[in-house]
């Protein structure tokens, strides 16, 4: 029998802190600082930029470069895939995300984003139908449904809500009938649809692709 050698040990786990410590040297002045950021250190999921800011200093920061499109999620169902689309929102920097239906939603894939976003609840389809008339805002509905319009080389107008439903369900017919179109995203495989976070980040990287400033978003 032979002796176990190091290289058949198990791997060690390995952990990777996100960051960075305690701020080093005198403090700076300014009131977006946090204290306890440069007293204990920045382990959030923050850009370099906003290291040791605090929450509402981002968020202010935020509001002046924000794109004027909006997101909009029915929440019938609880749907797990609401964080992550929240998350992607974020990134993307919407205007606004909307919760249409159950006022309560899963935080867990939003990752803390969340703190960083403006999400508006909406009771009824209806309730959001009359807000996005008022705000002058086209509503475009993402889904495979008969009827649809190639995402790829649809013309998503600058100023917009992109409308998406559940996982499994996709938008209601009730939804279907406020968007003034309604975008299908190419699929090559055998699967009916895709999944409902993956289709929403597809989605608004479309609108990214044609409004937005691509150096500034390599920039950060």
């Amino acid at each position: 029998m032979t002796e176990p050698t190091d290289s058949d040990a198990a791997p060690q786990e390995t952990t990777i802190e996100v960051g960075v410590g305690p701020w080093e040297g005198a403090w700076p002045g300014g009131d977006h600082w946090d204290p306890v950021l440069l007293r204990e250190g920045d382990r959030r999921n923050v850009v370099d930029r906003y290291r040791y800011w605090t929450v509402e200093a981002i968020r202010a920061d935020l509001d002046l470069r924000r794109h004027p499109f909006h997101v909009a999620i029915e929440n019938w169902r609880h749907d797990l895939n609401i964080g992550s689309v929240v998350r992607t929102a974020n990134a993307f920097l919407a205007r606004e995300v909307h919760i249409i239906g159950n006022r309560r939603w899963n935080r867990r894939g939003a990752m803390v984003t969340d703190r960083y976003q403006h999400i508006r609840h909406h009771a009824t389809l209806e309730g959001f139908g009359a807000w996005a008339s008022d705000e002058g805002l086209p509503i475009v509905g993402i889904d495979n449904v008969p009827g649809s319009v190639p995402l790829e080389t649809y013309g998503i107008p600058l100023r917009c809500v992109l409308l998406f439903g559940q996982e499994n369900d996709g938008l209601t017919p009730e939804a279907l009938s406020l968007a003034e179109a309604t975008l299908a995203i190419a699929q090559y495989g055998s699967t009916r649809s895709i999944n409902a976070a993956a289709a929403a980040a597809i989605a608004m990287h479309a609108w990214i692709r044609q409004h937005a400033d691509l150096d500034a978003g390599h920039a950060l």
